[in-house]
């Protein structure tokens, strides 16, 4: 199998609040737009977004009614601490502060008016002797 492209499908309540939220704050464009649905892509190498309104009849009877909630959309970027700064002035909500984990993610969250979790990531070399740091 090649793939060609990933995108993620997430159904929300107003559309236009999470592609309002994805264009403003994260460069993405509006590739494709109807009444209910919005295609989003990206110039760099992110993933593209298709947001659909909860409850529509596109998806499956068992899909329809599902919030993307438990999902945590992950950007790896570079220069966080820019991010986080930009995206505060910005008015974004920052839900979880910057941190760096043992094993060297460092990270924040913000949240799309819908409750989409955004978390950005950097890399960095882990401690010695932290979980994940080479022996």
């Amino acid at each position: 199998m090649q793939l060609s492209a990933t995108t993620v499908s997430l159904t929300v309540d107003d559309v236009a609040a999470s592609r309002d939220f994805f264009v403003t704050h994260f460069g993405y464009q509006v590739t494709v737009e109807a009444d209910g649905f919005a295609s989003l892509s990206h110039e760099g190498a992110a993933v593209d977004l298709v947001l659909l309104t909860r409850g529509t009849e596109v998806l499956p009877p068992d899909q329809r009614d599902q919030h993307a909630a438990g999902l945590i959309l992950a950007f790896t970027v570079t220069g966080l601490e820019a991010e986080e700064k930009r995206l505060r002035a910005e008015g974004a909500p920052i839900t979880l502060p910057l941190r760096e984990e043992p094993w060297g993610e460092r990270l924040f969250q913000t949240r799309d008016p819908n409750g989409v979790v955004v978390q950005l990531v950097e890399w960095v070399t882990p401690a010695e002797g932290a979980p994940g740091a080479e022996e």
